[in-house]
């Protein structure tokens, strides 16, 4: 049974982000290359509908029907936040949707989510934590979706991480949806990766950051110790996109505008493929964030420092390859300016 799941989620991908780059040509939803992006010819986005669709399809059956199943309502809540998430993301690849009503859409769909897991015992004072984590880690997952692979083979590697984490905490129903999140992630990168014969499209990255938040939310429900190693394995993204939003910031630029600031897009600029920019984030996926995720799920009282530490050699390194690329290619006007 757990393979089927696993087979169906990544078959759905797969064929949905084929079918969707037919989609994307006769609608015209193509990508063209500018000042602000990182490729290099015109390419269809909104493959990433695919993720959703299996996670539409697999989730209820695994959460419900599984070993350790969660309840219904959280279920339910679950999918209508991720329903209400594609759905923004999905008129926003279409035609271009209003910051204001899509975060709108975001923020409510975080908030279905956190009150269907308060309603099923989490305190509700920590609904205002959930509502701003869940939002920031759609938004930041959204950010982090610039060139080919990359967001695709970070939540082939969160997902699994997390499916080991709950599998590791008895919970085999959390496991296998966070499977499911990395195989159907595999599908769509089957025709992501470089060169891209399709990209994600805000229906897919909005989606991920939000299954990824949820599945994180779900494990420390089931015990608090569990959120260190989980916040570990998504590191590499969270540092990168945070460090990014803060120094725009401090310059006074606005945080939603499409850029090139953020640093897997100076690596590529500064000569890496897209496929060489991936390499380096999951270099330190492989040979850092799991290691040290390991670490702070077996030894609990090391959990903390050892997540801040993960951060914080994150941060120096982020400020380094930062500082290097910005010698190799200095900034030619105020709007590319790290």
């Amino acid at each position: 049974m757990t393979i089927g799941w696993l087979l169906l989620s990544f078959l759905i991908a797969w064929l949905s982000a084929r079918a969707a780059i037919a989609y994307a040509h006769r609608r015209g939803m193509l990508d063209r290359p500018g000042q602000r992006r990182s490729h290099s010819i015109p390419t269809p986005r909104g493959g990433g509908i695919g993720i959703v669709l299996a996670a539409l399809a697999c989730l209820p059956g695994v959460l419900l029907g599984t070993a350790a199943s969660w309840s219904p309502l959280l279920v339910a809540g679950l999918l209508a936040a991720l329903l209400l998430v594609a759905l923004a993301g999905w008129w926003d690849d279409h035609r271009s949707l209003p910051i204001l009503p899509r975060f709108g859409a975001q923020l409510l769909a975080a908030l279905l989510f956190a009150a269907a897991l308060a309603a099923d015992g989490l305190s509700w004072w920590w609904l205002p934590v959930l509502l701003l984590a869940g939002a920031w880690s759609i938004n930041l997952h959204n950010f982090m979706d610039g060139i080919d692979g990359l967001l695709a083979q970070q939540a082939m590697f969160v997902g699994a991480g997390l499916a080991l984490l709950a599998w590791g905490a008895g919970q085999g129903a959390l496991a296998l949806a966070a499977a499911c999140l990395a195989t159907a992630s595999l599908g769509f990168w089957c025709l992501n990766r470089s060169p891209a014969r399709i990209f994600m499209g805000d229906v897919g990255s909005g989606s991920v950051g939000l299954l990824i938040f949820a599945f994180t939310a779900m494990l420390w429900r089931v015990e608090t110790r569990l959120l260190w190693p989980a916040l570990i394995l998504s590191s590499a993204f969270v540092a990168d996109a945070s460090l990014t939003l803060l120094s725009r910031f401090c310059r006074g630029r606005r945080w939603y505008t499409a850029h090139r600031e953020h640093l897997y897009q100076w690596l590529v600029r500064c000569g890496l493929t897209h496929a060489g920019g991936g390499a380096i984030y999951m270099t330190w996926n492989v040979l850092l964030a799991a290691p040290l995720a390991w670490l702070a799920f077996s030894h609990p009282r090391w959990a903390l420092p050892t997540t801040m530490g993960t951060y914080l050699a994150a941060a120096v390194l982020w400020l380094l390859l930062k500082r290097r690329c910005l010698r190799r290619h200095p900034p030619k006007d105020r709007h590319v300016a790290a």
